[in-house]
């Protein structure tokens, strides 16, 4: 399992609204490639995929939401090169679904997201 970079500022968050975006039941992931400063403070690490996870009190306790984020970070690990392309920033927004499903269902949930994420056109604003 890879180390999942993770992005911690509200910034890199905002960044990735209006990118490319798919949704399933247990969540929505939004995606835009990496800014090239990014690229360059992290060297040869910028090429990996960077993932942030945005999940809210709507989903339950702080227990809930715990065990929620580390599967996640578990099935972000496992995610291949082509779901999680290098050289893209990822946010996953977890929904109120996502908590009652098994691992291995919400697995299935966030690689389906990925793997239509990139195929997906990029919405327009108006």
């Amino acid at each position: 399992m890879a180390k999942v970079v993770t992005l911690k500022k509200r910034a890199e968050f905002l960044r990735l609204r209006g990118g490319q975006r798919s949704s399933v039941p247990s969540c929505v992931v939004e995606t835009k490639p990496t800014p090239v400063e990014a690229l360059a403070l992290e060297g040869v690490a910028g090429a990996t995929p960077r993932f942030g996870l945005t999940i809210t009190k709507k989903i339950g306790g702080a227990v809930i939401r715990n065990r929620l984020r580390r599967r996640l970070r578990v099935i972000l690990g496992r995610l291949d090169a082509r779901q999680a392309q290098p050289g893209h920033d990822y946010v996953v927004v977890a929904r109120p679904a996502a908590a009652a499903l098994s691992f291995s269902d919400l697995a299935r949930d966030v690689t389906e997201a990925f793997s239509r994420v990139h195929r997906a056109s990029p919405r327009r604003r108006k």
